[in-house]
């Protein structure tokens, strides 16, 4: 897929959101390490999961696509010697986890993956806490490829938590460390994705101890049973539905929304509700109604800065001010997603003003444009969803992104009477 044209319009009738990408790839990973087998259901099928299964057979998993799901025989928490070149694509997850994962053996790993990969995620903090652990780790100027060895012998490491996953990468790897490890967190942020790994200890019975999200008591010498998991909707992807509709004057049936999953972006619902919109829960499914005019908010992005470019978008159709702040995080994501989502709105003619952790909006009139997704795939989607309710013709590219966590984007909103195209 290369580019999108989107022509303003309504929708109307039911979509169903695909399964979450993060809490595939955690299944998969615990999976991977535990003893027996384990099988996933209703896998997202993206670029990201076939990194993340890559990247466990490298450490010894056998791992089999079969008819109802995935089947994965782990490697009892031990992956032993085993030496190799992990690609993570152009996934953060596969990047940090199996990372912290491969320090758990003596063998020597390579970490790499794509461009984005290489210049735009930081792995500084997850390096300084595996060097208080005891592992050689070398990368150049703090990114991508990270050459590891280990195994992970310290007892103590002290982290910069801002960002979630060298968190999460670090707990689930000294779940399975030979020692007692205790991790300590400075300025913890993104706590919901902490939160999402320890809700999958607390599934698989992992034992820790834990002071808030400031610090952890790992037990180590994990043995983990097989498991049999199936994935829910992915929250974050859950949000374009939902602002389509509400851009548009439109009504729209949301399926396989589980607002009881450990997910941190369900928040962002609560703050569409916030600004106005009429939305109503049920066993699995959301309604969204036709509201009235929505208004602009404060609202703190930190627990589901994934939210914050679609948040942009909605808050163009709000009348004053919407101000989105402690987003900083959100310049490391798969592009500089402040910077980006302010350039790109602009283009269609939004007030839009770029802080140093968020952005204020304020009511515009958006129009048609050529805008860039960065190859950032809730950008694109973003983008999308802001050329349904602007006046004339937007084009959207690149869009191939859009596969990482929403496959079947186009051909389910057009279902749902959006008049988007493919083109070359």
């Amino acid at each position: 897929m290369g580019k999108f044209r989107v022509r303003k319009g309504s929708l109307r009738g039911e979509i169903t959101v695909p399964p979450s990408k993060s809490q595939t790839l955690r299944a998969i990973l615990f999976g991977a390490m535990g003893h027996g087998k384990s099988f996933v259901r209703g896998a997202l099928e993206s670029g990201d999961v076939r990194a993340m299964i890559a990247a466990c057979g490298l450490f010894g998993a056998k791992i089999e696509n079969e008819r109802e799901g995935i089947s994965i025989e782990g490697v009892q928490g031990q992956i032993g010697e085993r030496s190799g070149v992990i690609d993570a694509g152009n996934s953060g997850i596969v990047l940090r986890f199996c990372t912290a994962i491969g320090s758990l053996g003596s063998g020597r790993i390579v970490v790499t993956g794509d461009e984005s990969i290489r210049s735009q995620r930081p792995m500084g903090d997850l390096i300084a806490g595996l060097r208080q652990l005891g592992v050689s780790v070398v990368s150049e100027k703090g990114f991508a490829p990270v050459h590891i060895q280990g195994p992970i012998r310290g007892k103590r490491a002290v982290v910069v938590g801002e960002d979630s996953q060298p968190v999460s990468a670090l707990l689930i790897a000294s779940a399975f460390a030979e020692n007692p490890i205790e991790i300590c967190v400075e300025n913890a942020g993104e706590k919901p994705w902490v939160g999402l790994t320890l809700d999958w200890f607390d599934r698989l019975r992992i034992p820790y101890r834990r002071e808030g999200f400031a610090r952890y008591l790992m037990q180590g010498k994990l043995r983990v049973e097989g498991f049999d998991y199936t994935v829910p909707g992915d929250l974050s992807t859950a949000a374009f539905p939902i602002a389509a509709a509400l851009i548009t004057g439109s009504e729209v049936v949301i399926k396989n929304v589980d607002l009881k999953d450990a997910q941190g972006d369900k928040e962002l619902i609560r703050v569409f509700q916030r600004m106005g919109a009429i939305i109503e829960v049920g066993d699995q499914i959301l309604h969204v109604r036709r509201s009235g005019m929505l208004k602009g908010v404060k609202a703190d992005i930190n627990d589901f800065v994934d939210g914050l470019t679609i948040l942009a978008v909605v808050a163009c159709f709000a009348e004053g001010e919407t101000h989105i702040y402690n987003g900083a995080v959100a310049r490391q994501k798969e592009c500089n997603r402040i910077a980006c989502i302010s350039q790109e709105l602009k283009k269609m003619g939004a007030d839009v003003e770029e802080t140093t952790d968020g952005l204020k909006i304020r009511r515009s009139d958006l129009k048609g444009a050529h805008v860039d997704s960065h190859h950032d795939h809730r950008m694109a989607l973003s983008l999308v969803v802001a050329g349904l309710g602007a006046e004339g013709e937007t084009i959207v590219s690149p869009v191939a992104c859009i596969a990482k966590t929403f496959p079947t984007f186009l051909r389910d909103f057009n279902k749902l009477g959006a008049q988007i195209e493919e083109i070359a």
